[in-house]
């Protein structure tokens, strides 16, 4: 269907329908190997449209998904040493997406995958405060004296790392199930953590990641998110937008 090029560009996700307009009369997009012109329409399935002299392709649609991955799997999509990774569960998903962050090779539980870089990113950086909230099973019997210590934070390589939340979960006979909730995510922080006040990992299971939860996905399993829980993730991740959005919605007086 024809449409014009400054529409095609924004829809393509290169410009928006203004700044189309100034790459045209700039003449950097070309149609068919000529140089577009204000007003030109094309059809971008049929034709070759350049700007910069890089092929238009059309975007992927976005996706968000949560995964439970299991443990020995490695968070990427390609491992030099030939073991498995997030890719191998990939196979039904039509479009190509990426892990959000890690989750150590030993670890398991809620992973999320999308193709949306910009909140990836968001979602990644310390700033953000995206809670992630683990369940951990630790060798010994943790008293609350222990708990306390961990609540006040302990040092990792000079470091002071202070939980959001730690609450003992469950006592068995001779271990003991932790909830540990995160905003920051230093690598095997947790296992740092426990392994310093006595307590070694033996199980690490990551159950939600603000308002994401693993809820009753099994390991390999993948779902999309809910658009409560992709909202949910947006408005963390872009507090500015939320503020902007908050004082245009003001009564003007």
């Amino acid at each position: 269907m024809l449409e014009r090029l400054q529409k095609i560009l924004a829809d393509y996700g290169i410009a928006s329908r203004r700044t189309a307009e100034i790459l045209i009369k700039e003449g950097r997009v070309t149609v068919n190997g000529h140089i577009a012109v204000i007003g030109q329409k094309a059809d971008p399935e049929v034709d070759y449209i350049k700007v910069d002299g890089k092929l238009l392709i059309k975007p992927q649609p976005k996706g968000y998904f949560a995964f439970y991955k299991p443990r020995k799997v490695i968070t990427s999509l390609i491992d030099p040493q030939g073991r498995q990774t997030v890719k191998d569960y990939l196979r039904g998903i039509k479009i190509r997406i990426y892990p959000v962050g890690r989750l150590d090779y030993d670890s398991e539980g809620l992973l999320l995958l999308t193709n949306d870089g910009e909140l990836a990113y968001r979602i990644m950086h310390p700033s953000s405060n995206i809670e992630k909230t683990y369940l951990v099973k630790v060798d010994g019997l943790v008293e609350p004296e222990t708990i306390e210590k961990l609540r006040k934070g302990v040092k990792i390589e000079g470091k002071l790392a202070i939980p959001v939340n730690v609450s003992l979960a469950r006592k068995l006979k001779a271990n003991s199930w932790l909830k540990i909730t995160l905003h920051e995510g230093r690598k095997r922080q947790i296992r740092k953590m426990l392994q310093i006040v006595g307590h070694p990992v033996i199980r690490l299971i990551r159950i939600s990641i603000d308002g994401v939860k693993l809820g009753e996905l099994k390991p390999g399993q993948i779902r999309p998110l809910t658009t409560e829980e992709i909202e949910t993730l947006k408005k963390k991740a872009f507090p500015e937008k939320k503020e902007r959005d908050k004082r245009i919605n003001q009564p003007q007086r």
